[in-house]
């Protein structure tokens, strides 16, 4: 490893995001996603997580309170990937979406993973997803990643589900 490449353990640990309305936040990465609360920051801002980390997401109104999302063709985040253990807790995390009525914006087979993706409240782009083992990953002859983007079966991964 040179002295500009950043070493193979580290890891994205967590995004925070500016939202308009602290509390209908907290209902859809609580509620619908099913993070759990780790800490109320005073009246403008939360901190959730899975499994009891400090925090993956952290979600405040200190600068938006009330704000409208960023308009189209702007710079900005393009989404946030919460990555799934296997694709039977994808396949729960789908069903919630459908049973609370959430409006899935598109899916896809990228080849290494397989992903959902989803508007917030404030149009925050969020991809669901759970990765394939990389030895099923698409790669040239020569070993190059390649990446692919196809219909993703929606029936074929709720069907993850029956089993329960």
């Amino acid at each position: 490893m040179s002295e500009t490449t950043i070493p193979p353990q580290v890891r994205i640990g967590h995004v925070h995001l500016k939202v308009s309305d602290l509390d209908r936040s907290m209902k859809f990465y609580r509620d619908v996603l099913g993070f759990e609360v780790q800490q109320y920051y005073g009246k403008g801002a939360a901190y959730l997580s899975a499994g009891g980390y400090h925090h993956h997401i952290g979600l405040n109104t200190w600068e938006s309170r009330g704000g409208t999302p960023p308009p189209s063709r702007s710079t900005g985040l393009y989404h946030v990937g919460i990555l799934y253990p296997s694709r039977k807790e994808l396949a729960r995390a789908v069903k919630r979406l459908i049973d609370h009525g959430i409006a899935i914006d598109s899916m896809s087979d990228q080849g290494v993973s397989e992903s959902v993706y989803v508007r917030d409240p404030d149009f925050n782009s969020l991809e669901l997803y759970c990765d394939r083992d990389p030895s099923q990953w698409p790669r040239s002859p020569d070993g190059e990643l390649r990446m692919i983007t196809d219909p993703l079966d929606l029936a074929s991964l709720l069907s993850e589900l029956e089993s329960e």
